[in-house]
């Protein structure tokens, strides 16, 4: 695959996800959805690692955007 096409779908994840609030389900809904967005959201932390130490191992730093 690309790079350009990787970060595409890496910015097209971060746009799904910046969609997703929990805030906003009923109790009901966050209780029978908890056991698969627990799984979602392990899975995401080890990608998310797995990448973010696939940078740093080749000795950059991943650093917060200054705002504008």
């Amino acid at each position: 695959m690309r790079t350009n096409d990787e970060m595409e779908r890496l910015q097209a994840a971060v746009r799904a996800l910046g969609d997703v609030d929990v805030s906003a389900w009923s109790e009901d809904t966050l209780n029978e959805q908890i056991g698969e967005l627990s799984a979602a959201l392990v899975t995401l932390d080890a990608l998310l690692t797995r990448v973010a130490e696939g940078v740093r191992g080749r000795g950059l730093r991943i650093e917060e955007p200054v705002s504008a």
